[in-house]
């Protein structure tokens, strides 16, 4: 099933969606929807080198619904857009536009601009101009404002913390801790609680429950009251929403079979698309529902919005270019209808999945009959916004917005495009091919599932292929994977383009032509270290600086392995950590320590949740440099020195 443009709409964006070639489907079809991208992309001249494309990343709609706001992030800019969809103005921003919100009383709005030292520009709507730029975090996403309208908050993603503004005196005035990386957030219609989705777990990941959590944040205190943790092997959270009456919150999140040895997709046996429910009142799980088919991914969930009465929860699908519009009464009366166990004696009905609760997170055809699964013109959607029966879905590499009239019959979208059409690059083309799930046998995930759409990490051991069954390793950041050869943990790819086009055939299972594979080598050859968050106004710290003498002293040795420049030395040892599943005379890759700070746990096989304690106790051979000698504050010193790489 390709994907299918609107006839009827004059302003669709240009199909940059790579092709389907899910089964079988013939070679002309792949090649000449590839061929097309390419054609483009060259005909474009240096025009494509002097203009950005829009890639929308966040919208939200006016309180009135006659205006739309959508933040282009690599185009540092905000767009407006009235309610047929009309571009009718832009407003340059400091950075990238991250996100978006509107202030209860519509006359102001927030937006997030990403950077290590992130800015908040507060903007009057009546004159669409920036009144206020507040200093934040390192990448800051996710604004929030209160009931009130008084107070923002904003996610810190690489602080790990929820910022706090006072907008009267327009200035910071608190810091929370969260576990790692929060990156959505949404406030109960009361104002009292503030729900977090951290985007990774935060433990090691040789534990036999590994899962990310939402973070509970009581305003009034300013402080978590409760860390709610997913079902084992919840990751990548994107999203969350809250019911309009607060009684439920709704996140949005890979579920990944990382315990299975990775011999097959189908019936998603490595990574099912998943929405769990969080009942408010009791801070608990109420169910985790697979937005999956039976032979059919939806993978990559992204944004969640409920419609203003409640009977509707829409969620993209940024994977596979897709919106669900779920009945949501429907589904809380069949979860609710579901015992915990069976009773004494009763037989299961055989002819279903879900006989109790906890057979749900597993059930592909739980929501046959409560959900519609509309395709998408756009591609890549990763957020949305709801104005009355209106459904507004942005798709990030196909600079368009997807309008979808939730009132029709069959949901068809009109697509609309977003500013001037910017013909792709070799490296953007590469990068929407990493995050696109129809690539994939059955679109079950995409390489963006088991490495975040920033090519980084999830977090989570897996058992590939590639070094036989039974021995699982942590994945591995891609920054830097094609300058840093051998790939893999144990080096058993020769070069990052070998490991390439390896993961298509036994990850994605799928046979693909060579230019998508040449551009995914363009995008992740791109790729470039963001400053770490443990830097002092961009420089080492005194903390540092000690550490770095202390890496750089031939007694401790750890320059002699990670010299500086890479930071590596492109060999393999035996640093004591083996284990048994390794087998004896394994060696591991010595990995590059730029960008460390974002890549944790550590080690091959994840049981290193800190840095530290890659130091103390996981290198009691001193292996992995000389540091059983020394003390704790230079094990201290040592470990800042290596996070600020």
């Amino acid at each position: 099933m390709r994907h299918q443009r609107n006839p009827d709409a004059s302003s669709a964006a240009p199909d940059v969606r790579f092709p389907n070639v899910r089964g079988r489907q013939p070679w002309r079809v792949t090649i000449r929807h590839i061929a097309t991208a390419i054609a483009i992309a060259a005909a474009s001249g240096q025009a494509a080198e002097t203009t950005a494309p829009a890639s929308p990343l966040a919208i939200v709609a006016s309180r009135d619904g006659g205006k739309l706001f959508v933040a282009c992030a690599t185009r540092g800019e905000v767009a407006v857009l009235d309610s047929a969809g009309n571009l009718t103005q832009t407003l340059k921003v400091p950075g990238s536009p991250s996100g978006l919100a509107v202030s209860p009383d519509g006359t102001r709005m927030a937006i997030t601009c990403a950077a290590p030292q992130s800015t908040v520009c507060i903007v009057d709507l009546a004159r669409l101009e920036i009144v206020a730029r507040l200093p934040a975090g390192h990448s800051t996403f996710a604004p929030v404002f209160s009931s009130d309208g008084r107070t923002l908050y904003a996610c810190n993603r690489f602080n790990h913390e929820v910022a706090v503004f006072d907008l009267n005196a327009r200035k910071q005035v608190a810091r929370i801790a969260v576990e790692r990386e929060p990156i959505a957030a949404a406030l109960t219609p009361d104002g009292r609680l503030l729900f977090v989705a951290n985007h990774l777990h935060n433990g090691p990941a040789s534990a036999e429950q590994v899962a990310a959590g939402v973070s509970v944040i009581d305003t009034g205190t300013r402080r978590v009251v409760k860390t709610i943790r997913l079902p084992n092997g919840s990751g990548l959270l994107l999203g969350v929403a809250i019911t309009p009456d607060g009684r439920h919150a709704a996140i949005t999140h890979n579920l990944s079979r990382f315990n299975l040895p990775t011999t097959q997709v189908e019936r998603g046996w490595m990574n099912t698309a998943a929405l769990t429910l969080i009942d408010v009142a009791k801070l608990g799980v109420i169910n985790t529902v697979l937005l999956d088919n039976v032979e059919s991914g939806a993978a990559n969930p992204w944004a969640a919005a409920f419609t203003a009465d409640a009977k509707r929860l829409l969620i993209t699908h940024a994977g596979t270019h897709e919106l669900s519009v779920i009945d949501y009464p429907a589904l809380v009366a069949k979860l609710s209808q579901l015992p915990d166990a069976l009773a004494a004696g009763q037989t299961p009905d055989y002819t279903r999945v879900s006989n109790v609760r906890a057979d749900v997170p597993n059930d592909l055809a739980f929501l046959v009959g409560l959900r519609q699964r509309i395709k998408l013109n756009g591609n890549g959607p990763r957020s949305l916004a709801i104005s009355g029966e209106t459904a507004w879905v942005p798709g990030y590499f196909s600079d368009s917005i997807d309008k979808v009239d939730l009132s029709a019959p069959g949901c068809r979208p009109e697509s609309i495009a977003v500013g001037p059409r910017v013909p792709m690059s070799a490296i953007r083309r590469g990068e929407m091919a990493f995050n696109d799930a129809t690539l994939c046998f059955q679109t079950w995930q995409s390489c963006a599932t088991c490495h975040s759409y920033d090519a980084r990490v999830d977090a989570l051991n897996w058992d590939l292929l590639n070094d036989g069954i039974g021995s699982p390793k942590n994945a591995k950041s891609l920054l830097w994977s094609h300058r840093t050869p051998p790939a893999m943990s144990t080096g058993v790819r020769d070069r990052a383009e070998t490991a390439v086009r390896s993961g298509i055939r036994y990850i994605l299972f799928a046979v693909l032509p060579p230019e998508i594979p040449s551009a995914l080598d363009a995008y992740l050859g791109s790729l470039m270290p963001a400053p770490s968050p443990y830097l002092e106004k961009g420089a080492l710290s005194k903390s540092a600086l000690r550490g770095k003498q202390l890496f750089e002293d031939t007694a401790v040795g750890c320059a002699k392995c990670h010299p500086p420049g890479l930071f590596t030395d492109l060999q393999s040892y035996d640093v004591g950590t083996r284990q048994r599943a390794d087998g004896a005379g394994t060696n591991f890759d010595t990995p590059t320590l730029v960008e460390l700070w974002r890549s944790g746990p550590f080690l091959h096989d994840g049981s290193a949740a800190t840095i530290r304690d890659v130091f103390r106790p996981h290198n009691r051979q001193d292996k992995h440099g000389a540091t059983s000698q020394l003390t704790e504050q230079q094990i201290d010193d040592l470990a800042t020195y290596v996070l600020s790489l």
